[in-house]
């Protein structure tokens, strides 16, 4: 899981997650924790489909961290914000997605500063996916 290169360039990412094994191992812990955990359960309802669901971020997570793009290959190309539109999404279920992914990260075996890292890297997609939410809502306040 070591690498030379500073997190975020090339594959560097992708290397001290673990590659596809690691990823998928996130992941699953990530999926397994919002299902079995009360506080997570409003967005874990949002994912009806569990093994679509897991496929989709697995699949995201190799390409965003520098990896394969395995989310292209199978669903074509993907925007964050306009994926996640349709939910209503405030900082209440930001942060809860947040904190799912970071009870994950607590179960992996990466080193203390690429969790941080990847929480803090994270953060920006999960703030896109609320301002989109919160610009939805305002277009359909005003319809």
């Amino acid at each position: 899981m070591n690498t030379d290169r500073p997190y975020g360039q090339e594959d560097a990412t992708y290397q001290a997650a673990g590659g596809e094994e690691g990823i998928r191992n996130l992941v699953d812990t990530f999926y397994d924790l919002m299902a079995s955990r009360l506080e997570y359960q409003k967005i874990h309802r949002w994912h009806p489909d569990d093994a679509t669901a897991r496929d989709k971020l697995w699949r995201f997570l190799s390409g965003w961290m520098g990896g394969p793009r395995r989310y292209s290959e199978k669903y074509g190309p993907l925007n964050i914000p306009r994926a996640h539109a349709h939910l209503p999404v405030t900082e209440k279920e930001r942060d809860m997605w947040l904190n799912c992914m970071r009870d994950a990260l607590a179960r992996q075996p990466y080193p203390e500063d690429f969790k941080e890292y990847l929480i803090k890297q994270l953060s920006v997609p999960a703030e896109a996916v609320k301002l989109a939410a919160t610009k939805r809502q305002i277009s359909d306040e005003r319809d």
